[in-house]
């Protein structure tokens, strides 16, 4: 037989401390103080309940940040003359021996200056940041019929991973301009401001979210907004060419401002391969600017949020000793009232006790006065003690039982 459960512990919650200990002269020093830490805690709560939505907020709308990727141009050649000591080893029937050149392309982000190594997070592919590439080579078609644009759209799929760079391999000795057309994969997604907007704002170039706040912090630095229709924005002599008149409705700025966006203009670079000279001992580099999610913000943000197991304990450990002794503080000054009535007039407090003990021992037994002559023999006597509004009930209750009884005899 399986032992018997322990009743499980009720927790004290009420931290309050007894008006009548705070109306107490002896401690309204020491109550006061208690009911400012109180009061302070409950404003300390509210705070950090406060700043923890407004964190969850900003998570949800994912922070983003400003970042520095950095590409990388080189070239490698093979079978040239001036490799072979300028005899021709060409052999075309089996390929070996042939002038050829490799073209690399390759990015990584820069790392942030003084970021913790517990802030780091796994660096991304190259290949994430691009939404497209066209290579351009500037050969003869008729000489060079291998093609002269390679371009490289981003699919998902297995069968297009992640990379760290792009190797395009070409035969030829001559020499060959390359031009490099990259579009770059924001986020949030970026757009060209474009014509009169774009001069309002002096931005060229923004996130649709982005221009819309800015518009709206103009509308609002200028006093646009009617005054007693606030749905309605009116016009200055800046944007009334933009909005096509006097004044439009606040829920039509996003559709205004989409006619002047425009898909932002790529990355193009330029590079030279010369393979009759060795090529460079180091790589040329480029710095672009791409905006892109804040993993580490979000991960320590995500930290602030979530409230560690220890502290909990600890926390509601302190809660419960806190309501502990306010329980302690009022029983203790249960049994001081009651010591004190005691010293100051012992015969009427015991007189005044054993008839408070007495009609609870009644009202607990539901029976009258025993024939023992108990303290409220006088009460009983006197005929104003039947006529208390209790009595009718207490007939009828006691009618009932009776009835009750007898119905089941």
């Amino acid at each position: 037989m399986d032992a018997p459960k322990a009743a499980k512990k009720r927790k004290l919650t009420d931290k309050a401390i007894p008006n009548v200990i705070l109306q107490n002269p002896e401690f309204a020093q020491d109550s006061r103080m208690y009911q400012d830490l109180l009061e302070m805690e409950r404003k300390l709560d509210w705070t950090m309940m406060r700043k923890r939505v407004e964190i969850q907020d900003a998570l949800g709308r994912n922070p983003t940040t400003t970042r520095t990727l950095r590409i990388f141009l080189s070239h490698t050649v093979s079978g040239q003359l001036w490799q072979t000591g300028g005899e021709v080893t060409a052999n075309f029937e089996t390929g070996e021996g042939i002038p050829a050149w490799q073209f690399k392309i390759e990015g990584r982000l820069l790392e942030l200056p003084n970021q913790r190594t517990r802030d780091k997070v796994p660096q991304r592919k190259f290949s994430t940041m691009i939404k497209r590439m066209v290579v351009e080579l500037d050969r003869d078609p008729s000489v060079y019929p291998e093609g002269n644009i390679v371009e490289w759209p981003r699919a998902p799929g297995h069968h297009n991973p992640a990379l760290d760079g792009f190797t395009i391999r070409r035969t030829g000795d001559a020499p060959t301009k390359i031009r490099i057309v990259m579009y770059l994969d924001h986020f949030p997604e970026q757009y060209k401001v474009l014509g009169e907007l774009g001069a309002v704002l002096g931005i060229k170039e923004e996130s649709r979210t982005g221009v819309i706040q800015a518009l709206w912090n103009y509308i609002k630095i200028q006093g646009l907004q009617d005054k007693a229709d606030r749905r309605l924005v009116r016009a200055d002599d800046h944007l009334r060419p933009i909005f096509g008149g006097d004044s439009i409705p606040f829920q039509k700025l996003p559709e205004v401002v989409n006619r002047y966006l425009a898909a932002p203009d790529p990355i193009v670079l330029h590079y030279t391969l010369n393979p009759t000279v060795p090529p460079p001992d180091r790589p040329s580099a480029w710095d672009v600017e791409i905006k892109m999610e804040d993993a580490s913000l979000k991960s320590r943000m995500a930290v602030m949020v979530q409230q560690s197991k220890e502290s909990a304990q600890t926390l509601a450990k302190l809660d419960e000793e806190i309501a502990l002794l306010a329980q302690s503080l009022h029983n203790s000054h249960l049994k001081r009232t009651f010591l004190q009535s005691f010293a100051s007039d012992p015969a009427h407090f015991i007189q005044t006790w054993l008839e408070s003990q007495s009609r609870d021992l009644e009202t607990v037994l539901g029976s009258g006065p025993s024939e023992g002559m108990t303290v409220r023999q006088e009460e009983l006597r006197r005929s104003e003690f039947f006529r208390l509004p209790w009595v009718e009930e207490a007939v009828a209750i006691q009618e009932g039982m009776r009835l009750a009884s007898k119905g089941m005899q």
